[in-house]
């Protein structure tokens, strides 16, 4: 999911994959951005908040530089944005679940060996809860299980705005079409599409790593995440 505002489309995708991300801007003009336990919405949003981060924003856009994208992961906070920046338009990029659940049980920061009482997506609904306990509490099985929170969270924000500030594309398409996909990415932001960029995205090789999970999860584990994930991952096309 992307705010935008950059008139370079260049500028603007080494910005997107820039693989730092900072959240002590969010944190320094909205305190809790960063780990909220739940997704942020208007309510969540202050008028002094408001105030301060189109301040900010302000001072960062120029005339001739008055677009700026950003990366967020996490919640999609696209209410909370939306209320910051009434234009805004957000990219939603999905990728499929078996391959993001292994990716978090592979991270040094990933929480959820604490249990759902130490993580920061809040308490499990009794439907998750269940289905952990169904497979005895398994931490893959948890793993599976943010990430369906996490979507559950996305198709709520997506009827906090209208249907045509909001743009779905699949990390498997980008993969395998980058150009095709760059350009309705380009279309949607009302960004113009230049040969130099093109020629830029033509030198990178966009590698789809979603094989990874079945070399590094044994066959149990992959049951487990095909189970907890199912309907999710039919909904998406990945099933």
């Amino acid at each position: 999911m992307q705010l935008l505002n950059y008139p370079s489309l260049a500028v603007a995708l080494r910005k997107v994959f820039n693989p730092g991300e900072c959240y002590a801007f969010w944190e320094y003009y909205s305190k809790g951005f960063s780990e909220p336990c739940k997704d942020l919405v208007s309510d969540d949003l202050s008028i002094m908040m408001k105030r301060n981060i189109q301040t900010a924003m302000a001072q960062i856009t120029t005339r001739k530089r008055n677009r700026l994208l950003l990366k967020i992961t996490g919640w999609p906070r696209i209410g909370f944005l939306s209320e910051v920046f009434d234009d805004a338009k957000f990219i939603h990029v999905i990728r499929d679940g078996r391959a993001v659940a292994n990716s978090f049980i592979n991270i040094g920061f990933w929480r959820g060996w604490g249990g759902p009482e130490n993580w920061r997506w809040g308490p499990l609904s009794k439907a998750y809860q269940d289905e952990w306990n169904k497979h005895d509490q398994s931490f893959i099985a948890l793993a599976a299980i943010q990430w369906k929170i996490l979507m559950d969270s996305a198709e709520m924000a997506k009827t906090y705005v209208e249907a045509n500030r909001i743009m779905e594309i699949q990390y498997e398409q980008l993969c395998a079409e980058p150009i095709p996909t760059m350009r309705e990415v380009a279309r949607f932001c009302e960004l113009e599409w230049n040969e130099p960029f093109e020629a830029g995205l033509r030198r990178h090789e966009l590698l789809n790593t979603n094989f990874k999970y079945k070399e590094e999860l044994n066959s149990r584990q992959q049951e487990i995440l095909n189970d907890v994930l199912g309907d999710s991952l039919s909904r998406y096309g990945y099933l």
